[in-house]
């Protein structure tokens, strides 16, 4: 059976899912996207998903005509129509096709919307048993709190992982960490966890948010505040946190083991209030 993939207000089979060669994402990265967790025909913190994707689209002045609740149906509809009861939709705006120019164009070129599922189950073993990760120096532009299309240097962080067998590159400004190629970092050091603080440095994760309501809930210290490399190699356990990793335990770091080397306590605390919370969705 062939997927069906959102384009422009109308379901088309994916072979036929084609933009224009003068769209704005495809010559500039113009737009923006967010991606949401499919679990048992339930879409997760959907509302959080879209309440950033129009922040985002606010943002950068594309001007978005849709609610939240617009949005969750169209998405709804879509992972309905491709049958995903586990997995995930993507859904991008870009500013729209038009003669490229870097000024943006005028208001009659509307913005293109665009969505697609993938089926797929939890990262379980990887949950389980943690992953490995490198520190990378944090390249990226200064407003990494938008969800644009600007991802080039998240994939050349993440190539650089993938080079040296790792899951995920932990990324840092000059020695302060930020955040992975596709993640928030969480270090965790004598049952407190440090992460990052919501600036324009980082993306303020919909799984961060949660993970910050589990460790209130749990009474776990949660301290939203910079720390350096020499810290995060220090710590007693690290975590990398999105919306498909979920709770992801690091194990190994720069090729030396994180603590103990085995998955820490407060991951394991961390993990199962967030499997509670994905219970409470249904």
């Amino acid at each position: 059976m062939t997927n069906k993939v959102f384009l422009n207000g109308q379901f088309v089979d994916e072979q036929d899912a084609n933009v224009p060669y003068n769209d704005r994402g495809y010559n500039f990265g113009d737009g923006i996207y967010e991606y949401i967790r499919i679990y048992d025909n339930t879409l997760f913190t959907v509302k959080e998903h879209f309440e950033r994707f129009l922040r985002s689209a606010s943002e950068l002045n594309i001007d978005l005509d849709e609610t939240i609740e617009s949005l969750t149906d169209k998405v709804k509809k879509l992972a309905e129509v491709n049958n995903v009861e586990n997995g995930g939709v993507y859904i991008q705006v870009t500013r729209g096709a038009a003669p490229r120019d870097h000024a943006f164009p005028g208001p009659d070129v509307k913005p293109q919307m665009m969505a697609f599922t993938r089926s797929y189950g939890r990262p379980v073993e990887k949950l389980e048993n943690g992953i490995n990760a490198v520190t990378v120096e944090d390249i990226r532009w200064l407003r990494c709190d938008i969800k644009s299309l600007n991802l080039l240097g998240n994939v050349l962080a993440k190539e650089y992982a993938v080079k040296y067998n790792a899951d995920e590159a932990i990324q840092h400004r000059g020695e302060t960490v930020t955040e992975g190629a596709s993640s928030n970092v969480y270090a965790i050091k004598d049952g407190v966890v440090y992460t990052h603080p919501t600036n324009n440095y980082i993306l303020n994760g919909i799984t961060r948010r949660v993970i910050k309501a589990v460790a209130e809930e749990q009474e776990i210290p949660f301290k939203e505040e910079t720390f350096t490399v020499d810290f995060l190699k220090q710590a007693d356990e690290i975590i990398v946190s999105s919306t498909s990793v979920e709770v992801m335990p690091v194990i190994k770091l720069d090729g030396e083991a994180v603590g103990n080397g085995e998955v820490g306590p407060i991951t394991r605390q961390l993990q199962k209030g967030f499997e509670q919370k994905i219970e409470e969705s249904h």
